[in-house]
């Protein structure tokens, strides 16, 4: 199927910082085929991300940084047609799904709050299908006044009122450039796993930092497959679990004095 000759019903927003080096890919993608496309960019942005969402076709919206959820809460009420569709700075909407979307939204019933689709990373030049990776299904297809932003920051989720449809293509994921930015995400992601596990109360023990770490490379590499993805399934594995030794390890020593959270008073070890 081609592009649909008229714009469908689908107002498309982003929140994005510094993303002049990928947005492009991103707004391209939804460009001609939906009715709107509006980008909540933080205000101290300087890079060149605000002229080249406006040479993209977009409608851009300064604000000042409030969190994942808030700022997607912000840009969703921003939006005006039927639908809504919320895509990352880094993420691509190839012909499959565009189609895939042009079709289900003209069958939807009226029980269909939202749409889910599979999400496909690329990583160390390889798209990733097995592992704990995918297919990382994300609700991002809603229709208007049936879904809000919810979850705990930084993981945003779409909370539904209806029922969640599933599409089966692919939206394209190009959020790790190298092994350094992925790694880089680890200390900022463990330490808000820390402040949510506290705010529930709940404690790191040692059956957690043993056995957890071991049990999610295992669940990745072995059951999901992630062999199967080469050296970046093997590396994706690795990271997973050392990902969850972090996150216990930082719970643990912030619940014994050993180190503090951002906007926590040093306490005394025990």
């Amino acid at each position: 199927m081609s592009s649909p000759s008229q714009p469908l019903p689908i107002s498309v927003y982003v929140v994005s910082g510094a993303e002049v080096h990928r947005l492009g890919a991103a707004l391209e993608s939804v460009r001609g085929w939906t009715a709107e496309t509006v980008v909540v960019l933080q205000q101290d942005v300087a890079d060149g991300t605000e002229e080249l969402a406006v040479a993209h076709g977009a409608r851009v919206v300064r604000e000042p940084w409030k969190g994942f959820i808030a700022q997607k809460a912000s840009a969703l009420a921003k939006t005006s047609a039927e639908w809504t569709l919320n895509l990352d700075a880094d993420e691509v909407v190839g012909p499959e799904l565009r189609d895939e979307i042009a079709r289900a939204i003209t069958m939807a019933d009226p029980g269909v709050g939202a749409f889910s689709c599979p999400r496909c990373t690329r990583f160390l030049g390889r798209w990733i299908r097995h592992g704990d990776w995918y297919p990382d299904r994300v609700v991002r297809l809603a229709r208007r006044g049936r879904a809000r932003w919810g979850g705990e920051d930084p993981h945003a989720l779409l909370q539904v009122d209806g029922r969640v449809a599933r599409l089966r293509s692919d939206l394209l994921h190009y959020s790790n450039e190298s092994i350094d930015r992925q790694v880089a995400k680890i200390g900022p992601y463990s330490t808000a796993f820390v402040q949510t596990a506290r705010a529930a109360g709940r404690r790191a023990t040692w059956i957690d930092l043993l056995v957890r770490p071991r049990w999610r490379f295992l669940r990745g590499y072995v059951f999901k497959g992630g062999f199967l993805d080469g050296l970046p399934g093997y590396y994706i594995a690795w990271t997973n679990a050392f990902t969850v030794a972090t996150r216990y390890a930082k719970l643990r020593a912030v619940d014994n004095g050993l180190e503090t959270l951002p906007g926590q008073a040093p306490r005394t070890p025990r």
